[in-house]
């Protein structure tokens, strides 16, 4: 760089996009709202993370939050650039700062473009882009963490699958569920519903109706549940923007939570998919909300290596202090078996999943007799061969073994790596879309499954174990790992040992497609109240 006032930003590298084409010329004139992730004033030890201790918001703030000086200096640093700091969020570390988009790219020494490309979900779109790493005032260095926001690319996909109902898989197995059936099926704790929980639900498009709400939840006798709808960084609900898309998405998940933990409330938060500000936003923002969530619900995600390492460092951060704060994140595993729909043929996981700041959720194959419980078989749900997809699932190439995994038998990686890595899933439930989840979007019944549905079933359910034993969970895999052994049945769950998903396949005990398992409700809560 030619400025000496700049110094390079650690981890905000951005590769190029292969399918980036230029589209125009950017307007630098135009104003945009930036994300600044500042340093912890101290560190965020292990055992807070862990518990059993629940901080509030306050207290993170006052021992682990921005420092004063810190969010001064960032704030007098940038006003005299001439950019406008519109909010301050010491708990979550967050600054917001504001300009047009030629200060922007000035104050942080990038040049912005604009191109088309295409999305994750195969559409193409218009956005602003840059290549190679920021840069920060000298005088922000180490103290800046992450510029979110410059690079408004859609990256992340829904981890959903609607059933091809011409498909030779559901001809063959065209069983589905309401998932107040799977709750049932799967002994989620009788006599509670979630009662007194709230579930924070995150979105990267799509919305919901009040007319699909009384119409789905009126066809299962059920009262409609309590949903509030929260705007993140300018999105908003919005049904019917993307009826074959994150429309299906927001139902899945606010279908799957109100049929299986009806008496829970739910605060869905509509943040945009631009690159890894919205999400981040999306996620810092409902863990320090009040009431603080017991759960939040993620169904979106992409292989971890797509991301940027500002953008994975702030999300797990944030995760972190979910889990200080006494709040359970369960995050899809994907729906791409152990590639994760990277086309290197490689083994590659999905993240946020595979952060040991939230509880990984991978997918299986459900037949079982809802009238009676009884389940016939359940496998790893597998359905590549018929289009249909198949549970994300390996090991981790950027987050180490935890310490709570280290007995479980995780394996090395199937890319040949001699390192250790964190394992993922830790748990799983029904996500084949041949037995998949009978949901309602835009006036429409449909059958839908992938993981996408089993961070909302597990999000449903830590409601409901919270109801029971009042108590909050937070990082809940130290107590889920506690005593696992390779190749042991763990109690609370239900060990799956048949298919593959790719590179991986089943086994007794904890295994790289379906964790430790399905969920045995009363067994969960029997373990967790002892």
């Amino acid at each position: 760089m030619s400025d000496q006032s700049l110094v390079r930003l650690s981890g905000s590298a951005r590769a190029p996009l292969p399918n980036a084409t230029p589209a125009g010329q950017l307007d630098t004139s135009e104003r945009a709202e930036l994300t600044l992730v500042l340093r912890r004033r101290a560190a965020l030890p292990a055992g807070v993370v862990a518990g059993p201790t629940v901080l509030t918001s306050h207290e993170l703030a006052e021992r682990y939050g921005a420092d004063p000086a810190d969010v001064d200096l960032v704030q007098q640093t940038l006003t005299g650039l001439g950019l406008e700091v519109t909010a301050v969020h010491p708990a979550s570390r967050r600054i917001k700062v504001a300009g047009t988009l030629g200060e922007l790219s000035s104050a942080f020494g990038v040049t912005l473009t604009q191109v088309t490309s295409t999305g994750p979900g195969g559409q193409v779109v218009t956005h602003r882009y840059r290549e190679g790493p920021l840069y920060v005032p000298a005088a922000l260095a180490g103290v800046v963490l992450a510029v979110l926001g410059l690079d408004t690319r859609p990256q992340f996909r829904a981890h959903f699958r609607t059933r091809d109902e011409g498909s030779a898989a559901a001809a063959a197995q065209g069983t589905s569920y309401p998932p107040n059936q799977v709750a049932g099926i799967y002994g989620f704790p009788a006599g509670t519903t979630g009662a007194g929980q709230t579930i924070a639900v995150i979105e990267l498009g799509g919305g919901f109706s009040t007319s699909d709400l009384d119409t789905y939840f009126g066809g299962l006798s059920i009262a409609v549940p309590s949903i509030t709808a929260v705007s993140v960084d300018g999105a908003s609900n919005a049904p019917g923007s993307d009826p074959t898309g994150a429309d299906v998405e927001v139902a899945l998940d606010i279908d799957v939570i109100g049929a299986a933990a009806p008496g829970a409330a739910q605060v869905v938060y509509f943040a945009p998919n631009n690159g890894d500000q919205g999400f981040v936003d999306a996620i810092s923002d409902a863990a320090h909300a009040s009431p603080a969530p017991v759960a939040i619900s993620i169904s979106w995600g992409q292989s971890e290596d797509s991301w940027t390492a500002q953008g994975r460092t702030s999300m797990d951060a944030a995760m972190a202090d979910a889990a200080a704060l006494g709040i359970t994140v369960c995050a899809a595993a994907g729906d791409n078996g152990s590639g994760d729909a990277v086309t290197d043929g490689q083994a590659h996981v999905d993240f946020p999943a595979s952060s040991p700041h939230a509880l990984g959720c991978g997918g299986t194959k459900l037949l079982a007799d809802p009238s009676t419980g009884t389940i016939s078989s359940e496998v790893v749900w597998n359905e590549t061969a018929a289009g249909e997809g198949a549970g994300g699932g390996g090991v981790s190439d950027q987050f180490a073994l935890p310490s709570w995994q280290a007995t479980a038998g995780v394996p090395a990686q199937a890319n040949g790596s001699s390192g250790g890595g964190r394992g993922v899933p830790d748990v799983s439930g029904n996500a084949d879309p041949t037995t998949g989840y009978q949901v309602y979007a835009d006036g429409k019944a449909q059958v839908v499954g992938g993981t996408s549905a089993v961070a909302p079933l597990w999000a449903a359910l830590i409601s409901r174990l919270a109801e029971a034993t009042g108590q909050r969970f937070g990082l809940i895999q130290p107590t889920l790992y506690a005593g696992v052994t390779p190749g042991a049945d763990v109690a609370g769950f239900r060990d799956i040992t048949g298919g593959d998903n790719g590179a991986y396949a089943a086994g007794a005990g904890w295994d790289a497609c379906t964790g430790l398992g399905s969920p045995d409700g009363a067994g969960l809560l029997k373990r967790l109240q002892s």
